[in-house]
């Protein structure tokens, strides 16, 4: 069976650092672009980003832009989401999800396969 799973929400400090993993099994990973979407209460969706299948294209939102890292480790079905000057605004439930292309990857239509999504709490 299919499927992607994230880790690594927690509660962290404003201006901390948080690394969120998404990891895959039951299709070929190394096809695949993850991409990383995050909602918070009461707001819509956001993709903020997403890695191709070999990492070498990256995208990320402008809300994310220079905060935020993805990378991933094909040999272990694995993608990373590093989180740095994290703030209340970054507050919310995050989710990765895999396609089979990478154009337009902000876009949350045509995802193949979602995680159930791990909740990130930015508070002093």
């Amino acid at each position: 069976q299919a499927q992607v799973v994230e880790s690594g929400g927690g509660l962290v400090q404003p201006g901390g650092s948080l690394r969120l993993t998404c990891s895959a099994s039951g299709f070929i990973f190394d096809y695949y672009t993850i991409g990383w979407f995050r909602q918070a209460p009461g707001k819509d969706r956001e993709g903020i980003g997403c890695i191709s299948s070999s990492g070498g294209y990256l995208t990320y939102a402008d809300s994310v832009k220079g905060r935020f890292t993805f990378s991933r480790e094909n040999s272990k079905n694995r993608v990373y989401l590093q989180m740095d000057s994290l703030s209340a605004e970054d507050a919310g439930i995050y989710y990765c999800a895999a396609r089979s292309y990478y154009s337009g990857c902000l876009s949350a239509g045509e995802y193949d396969y979602w995680g159930q999504g791990t909740q990130v709490t930015v508070s002093s």
